[in-house]
């Protein structure tokens, strides 16, 4: 991913994990218990401040009457992706018509989506025409069961995210910077309530630390890195002009998806729309939620996946609908294997791909690689796209050796990367 959208996606895609630290503490009622039952084991429907067992007859007759249900996600944990898939069987099984919009995908892929349910292309066609290792990067294994369950059933896939560019020049510039021409047809986003706000700057903070530690080199908008000894309260971190920016990217992201939701409903009227994306987006009806309310369609359904040791914590007035909890570590059981990782930061230019920064600590820097190289080829590959060397990389298994074809200064050199015997 481009160095440039370090603000504007990596710390947002963050966000998409659960979201437990302000924003969990915020809005505890007096007296909230919660039930020992609900959290003693998996498989559970919980709901109400008092973290009681649901029916799943009565929870999914409600949801069957909502305009629109949102499953949360970390989108890295298999256990989610696993329950999304179960709950998408159950609600196709109540509904007359199912629609279902991604996070993953951009409004740009539409078509390629549109052509991934009619049965016109195959996996790795949909893959990359969709540019998934680009716009998203995570395994497509932890996703590609709820896009063959939506081709298996002829269920629409809807793409509801903004290009990434957008939200970086926002992160940049600031929202009312921008030209109406070139905002994408988005809709001025509601404002952040204080509550949403502060979660943010617990996110915002977060990345600060780590940029101070030197695990990112710099980020979009912000003119020198913070200090390794930084540690801002979070009333500082909201005073910071850097993070109002970051705050309206974050705004952009949730009305896109709202927009493209929202469009999906009225297009599909007597249809189930279901969105799949972030928790975070989600969490206290703050994000996605509240902007659907703003443009019309009010009533949508949280839902979202919690480990057992932490849902009933969770379990408080807001915070979702429902919970469903899942068993204590099973987001490391049967997941994909953990993808090899070079260390460096890339963008497409002009036919081969420019490392925009190399990873302390890392293979690449190991390996001698540096700012401003050009990568050309990779395990004699030629290599013309981030996604190539992705794949390249993928394919291999820990501990192999990567002989790679380097420009720099107008020089050729070949260089080997040597990867661990474990990862």
């Amino acid at each position: 991913m481009h160095l440039k959208y370090i603000l504007a996606t990596a710390v947002l895609t963050a966000f998409g994990f659960t979201v437990q630290n302000e924003q969990a503490n915020a809005g505890r009622g007096e007296g909230t218990t919660n039930s020992p039952a609900a959290c003693s084991q998996s498989g559970h429907w919980i709901g109400g401040p008092d973290g009681e067992v649901m029916s799943r007859q009565k929870l999914f007759q409600e949801l069957s009457t909502r305009p629109l249900v949102l499953l949360g996600e970390s989108h890295d944990n298999a256990s989610h992706h696993r329950w999304q898939l179960h709950t998408l069987s159950a609600l196709l099984g109540r509904s007359k018509e199912l629609v279902i919009g991604f996070e993953m995908f951009p409004r740009a892929a539409q078509p390629v989506l549109d052509q991934w349910v009619a049965g016109a292309l195959t996996e790795k066609e949909f893959l990359e025409k969709s540019d998934w290792r680009r716009v998203w990067g995570y395994d497509p294994d932890l996703y590609m069961p709820l896009f063959q369950f939506a081709r298996m059933h002829r269920v629409p896939m809807v793409a509801l995210n903004v290009d990434r560019k957008l939200v970086s020049r926002v992160a940049e510039e600031g929202w009312t910077a921008i030209p109406t021409e070139d905002r994408h047809g988005i809709s001025d986003p509601v404002p952040a309530q204080p509550e949403y706000r502060r979660a943010l700057a617990d996110v915002y903070r977060t990345k600060l630390s780590m940029m101070a530690k030197g695990h990112f080199k710099g980020m979009a908008s912000m003119s020198k890195p913070p200090k390794a000894d930084a540690a801002p309260s979070l009333d500082d971190v909201m005073k910071k002009p850097d993070f109002d920016r970051f705050v309206d990217a974050q705004l952009v992201w949730d009305r896109a998806m709202a927009e493209g939701l929202h469009d999906a409903k009225q297009k599909h009227p007597s249809a189930m729309v279901v969105g799949v994306m972030g928790s975070g987006h989600l969490t206290y009806r703050h994000g996605v939620p509240r902007q659907l309310n703003q443009l019309g369609t009010p009533g949508s359904a949280v839902l979202i996946p919690a480990q057992m040791e932490t849902a009933c914590q969770l379990v408080q007035d807001g915070y979702a609908d429902a919970l469903f909890t899942v068993e204590a570590g099973s987001d490391s059981q049967d997941e994909p294997k953990k993808r090899l990782r070079l260390g460096v930061r890339l963008s497409d230019d002009e036919g081969s791909i420019l490392i925009q920064q190399v990873v302390p600590g890392s293979v690449a820097e190991a390996t001698k690689l540096r700012e401003g190289d050009r990568i050309v080829r990779a395990a004699g590959v030629a290599i013309t796209t981030t996604g190539a060397l992705v794949d390249v990389i993928a394919k291999q298994v820990p501990g192999f050796w990567l002989p790679l074809i380097v420009e720099r200064s107008g020089e050729t050199l070949e260089l080997v990367a040597k990867f661990p015997a474990s990862t």
